[in-house]
């Protein structure tokens, strides 16, 4: 790296030589984000459509990986009723490396529940953002998982969704190229 001077800013950027260097394989790697749903998330569409609309599990998983083909990150997409399966599934993926990031709709283990899932956010070192279709400060729950996220975004339908993975693609390049 060399120090320049831009109209009285100080910068750092790269001199000529550093520009022909091979870029390392973690810059060039790309994000790999879960996406991991919880208890009753499976009937998303079925369960309660007044309450959390019509949209399907199937359908969000298009708009996911949609998203994700079209800004450049992998994801992977779990669904399971069982805690102990989702703490399986992080775990498997961290032995593999194969998890940069966690997006989460911890459904009802975020309220009266959760211990495990909270050992494990801690035990892992990856950042997190919770995400809800529903805004849970209306239905007058407080999340027990959501002082261990980066962020939680909730409340905007399936948008939510969406806005959660942007976030964590946004927190996860910026953390490699720093």
């Amino acid at each position: 790296m060399k120090r320049h001077s831009t109209r009285g800013l100080a910068c750092e950027g790269p001199d000529m030589a550093d520009l022909t260097k091979e870029v390392p394989s973690e810059l060039t790697k790309r994000p790999k984000i879960l996406l991991l749903q919880g208890p009753n998330m499976n009937w998303l569409g079925r369960r309660q459509p007044e309450l959390y609309g019509h949209t399907t599990s199937s359908q969000l998983d298009e708009l996911c990986q949609l998203h994700a083909q079209e800004t450049g990150y992998d994801l992977d997409i779990f669904y399971t009723n069982s805690e102990g399966a989702a703490l399986d599934y992080i775990y498997a993926l961290m032995e593999k490396e194969a998890l940069g990031g966690l997006v989460m709709n911890p459904a009802g283990w975020s309220v009266g529940g959760g211990s495990s899932m909270r050992f494990c956010l801690m035990s892992i070192d990856r950042p997190y953002i919770e995400v809800h279709i529903r805004n849970q400060y209306k239905m007058q729950n407080v999340s027990t998982l959501a002082d261990l996220a980066c962020g939680v975004i909730q409340g905007l339908g399936v948008d939510s969704y969406l806005l959660a993975l942007d976030g964590m693609y946004r927190l996860l390049t910026s953390r490699s190229v720093a």
